[in-house]
């Protein structure tokens, strides 16, 4: 397929839409899922790609925006359907990806996994590489009074080879926990004969101050080169709240953000 022009505008309204599409896939729409690191046998990635006819570009994280979640909360179902606890079942499946099983069992281990909590709470737990580093994460969540969610804690593990700049690591990964969660529990675009309903930070909702749950971060040794920090610790956000949530009440959550999803009103699996 030949480069286009910069200044072609495709369709969708992004004019590098050409540069990233080979044999007519789009390969951001499926980093993530095409190159999941669990052992599963037999695995099939299809891509259906739709005129929407609005630009849609990328998002921090890129296309693990949104195969992080789907293949993250859908291993929770297949864990809870099988009976398997979802960490013991990523370890079974993770097989010789070192990497990934380190920041899982301190994500794990650091987050207290196995251990009681109060009445009314959950751990739900993912696990996403991209950028060429791997993160971890372990949601502690209750519902407030209205049904909505509320995260409480946020345990993060990350492999990203040699921690420069150590300070720099946890930086990334706590705004791009608090980046996720805005927009996981409440931040949407609605649109109504074509026009965008929301026009400020009053009615385009993001993660509030007091909403920010305590986070901790734990950088997991390595001698491997340095690999990226600003976007990989966004992916396995969301799904590790949706996982919480569906520990918590047995409630897929498969739409987002959450707060479209009131107490009562999730559909079962």
């Amino acid at each position: 397929m030949g480069t286009p022009d910069r200044g072609t505008v495709h369709r969708d309204g992004n004019a590098a839409r050409g540069l990233r599409v080979r044999e007519g896939v789009d390969a951001t729409s499926v980093e993530g899922a095409a190159n999941l690191p669990y052992a599963i046998p037999n695995i099939a990635v299809e891509l259906h790609t739709t005129t929407v006819g609005i630009p849609v570009l990328w998002w921090r994280s890129v296309g693990s925006t949104h195969t992080a979640y789907s293949t993250e909360a859908f291993l929770d179902e297949l864990a809870r359907a099988t009976g398997r606890d979802p960490v013991d079942a990523r370890r079974e499946l993770l097989g010789g990806r070192a990497r990934h099983r380190a920041v899982l069992d301190v994500a794990a281990q650091k987050a207290g996994w196995g251990q009681p909590l109060p009445p009314g709470r959950a751990r739900g737990v993912a696990v996403h590489e991209s950028f060429g580093s791997v993160v971890a994460q372990v949601a502690e969540v209750s519902r407030d009074s209205d049904g909505l969610p509320r995260v409480e804690r946020v345990v993060c593990a990350v492999d990203c080879g040699i921690a420069v700049n150590p300070d720099v690591v946890r930086a990334q990964m706590e705004g791009s926990i608090g980046f996720g969660l805005g927009t996981a529990l409440s931040s949407e675009i609605t649109l109504v004969d074509g026009h965008v309903q929301q026009s400020n930070f009053h009615d385009f909702r993001i993660l509030r101050i007091d909403e920010m749950p305590r986070v901790e971060v734990h950088i997991v040794p390595s001698a491997a080169p340095p690999t990226g920090v600003g976007e990989p610790g966004v992916p396995p956000i969301a799904p590790a709240v949706a996982n919480a949530l569906l520990a918590l009440d047995g409630r897929s959550s498969r739409r987002l953000p959450f707060s479209r999803i009131a107490a009562g009103s999730a559909r079962p699996s």
